[in-house]
């Protein structure tokens, strides 16, 4: 219990060190605010007026006390741009980024556990040369190329994919999981070397143990060896960097997004920093940071129940 606290107590402590780092710096942006909000036309006057009612001319630090007592509430404040309240901008798009951060997760361990398996059954060989190449090409390319090269030819070419669009899963179910097999796609497959690698290297340590050896003896199959003994004692490693990976995987959303015209929260956040609407883009902030922590939280209190002698 005293770890779990001192975790939380760490957590937050991070999170106000990003968000005052992160006010600090968006206020660095170039650019004016006013001219999102008024345009670039506007008289002095008007503009002067707009930045009392924005308190833009408040000092920075009393700026981010006031939005961090609001922001403790719930109330991130409202877009300079639009006037929606962005908590409620965010709980509209949020749902489609998890979703989508999700279903690449399952996508990306869904095709490297089977070539992990492969690889470290018979290290050396052909599959683990051909599994090693593929893993590594996979990441060599960004999510956001890969999106782009996706899009080229799956949609540009083959017509097998919408380009853009997005179908809501309460209107068709086929049409929306469709919608976002490219994004999802272009988000996992980075991931896939990373997994298959270290499941892959912490395997083969895996076989090398008496209790494996042991588990041969009494005749078990390689399958069952595999599913009953080797796998989850193995799985310790990947679970800590899918803590890791679900982060990276929650910025790349921001790309991907845009890329494929999702109504999601990473082109939530492109459109706040292209129209530098300062509590959009902070709030958006919030929201991938706490996201990160949370992730890295369950991550550590997973590994008691992996692997007991991590417990305290």
């Amino acid at each position: 219990m005293r770890l779990v606290v001192a975790r939380l107590v760490r957590l937050a402590l991070v999170l106000l060190a990003v968000t005052a780092a992160s006010f600090s710096m968006i206020s660095l942006l170039p650019g004016d605010t006013v001219d999102s909000v008024l345009g670039a036309k506007a008289s002095a006057q008007d503009r002067e007026k707009a930045r009392e009612e924005l308190h833009l001319n408040d000092p920075l630090p009393v700026r981010y006390v006031s939005w961090l007592s609001h922001a403790t509430n719930g109330d991130l404040g409202k877009s300079y741009r639009t006037k929606q309240p962005v908590a409620e901008a965010i709980q509209q798009r949020i749902g489609l980024t998890l979703e989508l951060v999700v279903l690449s997760q399952l996508i990306a361990l869904l095709i490297a556990t089977p070539m992990a398996i492969a690889s470290a059954l018979r290290p050396g060989k052909w599959l683990d040369q051909t599994s090693s190449a593929l893993s590594l090409g996979m990441l060599a390319a960004p999510a956001y190329m890969l999106a782009v090269g996706m899009l080229a030819v799956f949609s540009a070419k083959l017509h097998w994919f919408s380009p853009t669009g997005f179908t809501r899963i309460s209107v068709n179910v086929f049409d929306h999981f469709r919608s976002l097999t490219l994004p999802s796609l272009a988000l996992a497959l980075p991931e896939v070397a990373i997994y298959m690698r270290l499941l892959r290297s912490e395997l083969i340590n895996t076989f090398q143990q008496d209790y494996i050896w042991f588990a041969r003896a009494k005749g078990l199959g390689t399958s069952a060896i595999v599913r009953r003994h080797a796998l989850r004692p193995s799985s310790v490693g990947v679970i800590t960097v899918a803590g890791v990976t679900m982060g990276r995987m929650i910025g790349g959303t921001v790309m991907v997004e845009s890329i494929f015209a999702l109504p999601g929260l990473g082109g939530y956040t492109i459109d706040a920093i292209t129209h530098r609407d300062f509590l959009a883009l902070q709030g958006a902030i919030v929201v991938f940071t706490v996201g990160f922590v949370i992730i890295n939280f369950v991550v550590d209190m997973l590994y008691g129940v992996l692997d007991p002698r991590t417990r305290i």
